[in-house]
C-alpha cells in the first residue's frame, strides 16, 4: 500500500464486506488499475452493512485484513472511512465525502456484475451514477445462470465493463470451508490466512 497522491486525477472505490478479502477481490482490483488506469484506488471495508441479513464480523477484523490483502499493491489505499462512520454504510454517502475531499477527481465505482443488478435498490443510487462512472465486472456463474446485467437507457454513458478473468471465489465458500476445518489456500493470501487463523475467525456459525 502506497502513500496517498495528493490529487488524484482518476480514483477507483471498490467497496464490500471484505469478509474475508479473497484471491478474487485482489484480481478485481489488480484489473480496474490496469483497465482504468487509475491513479488511486481505495478499497472501502463496509461498516454496517444495510443490506446483509447475516451479521459481518467486527469491523476491526475486516479492516485489517483488507489492509493484508492489498499491501503489496501499488497506487492502493485502504480506507476506514465507512467504518469509522456512524450508522449504516451508505455508498452515495462515500462517494459525497471523496467528491468534498477531492473535487478534480474523476471517480470510478467497481461493482460486480450482482451488486451492479441490486444497485437500483441502493440509497440514492441515480445519485451515485452521477457522482461515479459505474464499472462493472462480469462474474462467473454455475448452472441456471443469472441474465447479464442490462444498463438502462440513457444511462449508458455513464457505465462501463471492465473485463477480467473469471474465479470462482466467494468469501461465502471461505467461510463454509473454514468452519468445516478445510483448506482456503487457494482462495485467500498467506498473510489473511494466517490472521483468520490466530483470531479463530469463522469457526463457529
Amino acid at each position: 500500500m502506497t502513500a496517498e497522491p495528493t490529487a488524484a486525477k482518476r480514483m477507483g472505490v471498490f467497496g464490500g464486506a471484505f469478509d474475508p478479502p479473497h484471491a478474487a477481490h485482489v484480481a478485481l482490483v489488480k484489473a480496474a488499475l490496469a483497465e482504468l488506469q487509475l491513479d488511486q484506488l481505495r478499497v472501502v471495508p463496509t461498516g454496517e452493512a444495510w443490506h446483509k441479513t447475516r451479521p459481518l464480523s467486527p469491523p476491526q477484523h475486516r479492516l485489517a485484513m483488507a489492509q493484508l490483502a492489498f499491501a503489496d499493491l501499488p497506487r492502493v489505499v485502504v480506507d476506514p472511512c465507512e467504518i469509522q462512520r456512524a450508522g449504516p454504510s451508505y455508498t452515495v454517502d462515500t462517494l459525497r465525502q471523496f467528491k468534498i475531499l477531492w473535487p478534480a477527481a474523476e471517480l470510478f465505482l467497481i461493482l460486480g456484475e450482482d451488486q451492479a443488478r441490486a444497485l437500483p435498490e441502493w440509497r440514492a443510487w441515480q445519485e451515485i451514477v452521477q457522482l461515479a462512472i459505474i464499472c462493472v465486472a462480469a462474474r462467473a456463474y454455475s448452472a441456471g445462470a443469472k441474465p447479464k446485467f442490462v444498463i438502462n437507457n440513457g444511462l449508458e454513458s455513464r457505465f462501463r465493463w471492465l473485463p477480467m478473468p473469471a474465479l470462482l471465489v466467494s468469501a461465502t465458500d471461505i467461510r463454509t470451508r473454514i468452519a468445516a476445518h478445510q483448506s482456503v489456500d487457494d482462495m485467500v493470501f498467506a498473510p489473511v490466512a494466517r490472521y483468520i487463523a490466530l483470531h479463530h475467525l469463522y469457526q463457529t456459525t
